[in-house]
């Protein structure tokens, strides 16, 4: 499907992450960039190896990371005498990074690419498959993925050493002789034969679900056409997202309501809608870390103040969305 020839099955995203940081050899003391605007699930390995994250602000035109702010947090790096480990660059809510531009900026400066594409199976960049350019991906199946296992991850890279090392790891790194001998620190990162039955089941259906999700997307867009202050997660024309999750942005200089007012309404109705992921730059536990915004202002930071991810799973029925819609008009019209 994804056209990637080495590929290690494990318990989670967030263990597939951690194990491409240790794959790469981030240890303690070293720099990995980070998408800002993710969950906190992309960042916390990272201080698991002891390393010190170094966030990046999203580009106005998918929301995804920001070339022209990495290429400024790899100078920033430069500047204290050393280059990040690695690149961490996370597809948010089913799209993918202009991942040509970073790939690029990562192949000059020699810094090996891992791509989050948690959100993102069955998104296409440029008519390639979502995670398909990076040295490194991530997938997870989590029970809120589009394709789900209730849990576990997968890992895939171009160099079958990297795959070689992430399939020991994840077995505590037991060595291949009869006893029980380790030599390196390992880690119980496996993923079940029950949960790999259910993936290998769903993964057939993944071009449905996606479908399913860009159905439901168009019909909120195409429901709310012409109300004011609204802004949708933009598709560049070159890229072909999941819409894993629909969301908007509110324009509070223009919009009837903000965004935690059209949260609460909704919740009134019974209907559950969150707010846009907070930047990492902004959680307590990275407080000091690095960020760099964009050059015309904190995307990531204006996104999380007015954004909303409104219900979006694939097993939605009509009346169920047409009531979500209805809820949505009143809220916004009043």
């Amino acid at each position: 499907m994804l056209g990637v020839r080495h590929a290690a099955a494990v318990s989670s995203g967030t263990a597939a992450i951690h194990l491409a940081l240790l794959v790469l050899g981030v240890a303690q003391g070293d720099f990995v960039i980070c998408s800002s605007l993710t969950f906190v699930a992309s960042a916390n390995p990272i201080r698991y190896q002891g390393a010190e994250p170094v966030f990046v602000d999203s580009e106005l035109e998918s929301w995804n990371m920001c070339p022209v702010a990495l290429a400024e947090a790899i100078e920033r790096c430069r500047s204290r005498g050393r280059l990040p480990k690695a690149v961490l660059a996370v597809n948010l809510y089913g799209q993918s990074s202009d991942i040509d531009a970073i790939a690029a900026i990562c192949a000059r400066e020699g810094i090996p690419l891992v791509e989050d594409a948690a959100e993102s199976l069955g998104a296409l960049y440029k008519g390639r498959p979502s995670a398909t350019t990076g040295d490194l991906a991530v997938f997870s199946f989590n029970g809120n993925k589009i394709i789900t296992t209730s849990g576990s991850g997968m890992l895939v890279a171009k160099d079958p050493e990297h795959v070689k090392r992430a399939r020991f790891l994840p077995t505590q790194a037991r060595e291949p002789v009869r006893h029980y001998e380790h030599v390196a620190i390992g880690f119980n990162y496996r993923m079940s034969n029950i949960r790999a039955g259910v993936g290998r089941g769903q993964i057939r259906i993944l071009p449905e679900r996606v479908r399913a999700r860009r159905a439901i997307f168009d019909r909120y867009r195409v429901a709310l056409d012409g109300t004011p202050g609204i802004e949708w997660m933009p598709e560049p024309a070159w890229r072909a997202s999941t819409r894993w999750l629909s969301v908007l942005a509110l324009d509070r200089a223009v919009a009837l309501i903000d965004s935690g007012g059209l949260i609460d309404r909704l919740a009134a109705e019974l209907i559950e809608a969150r707010p846009v992921w907070k930047p990492m730059h902004r959680q307590p536990v990275f407080a000091g870390c690095v960020y760099v915004p964009h050059s015309s202002g904190s995307v990531s930071d204006r996104l999380f103040e007015e954004g909303v991810c409104l219900p979006s799973g694939s097993s939605m029925s009509e009346q169920q969305v047409d009531r979500v819609i209805l809820a949505l008009q009143q809220a916004l019209q009043a």
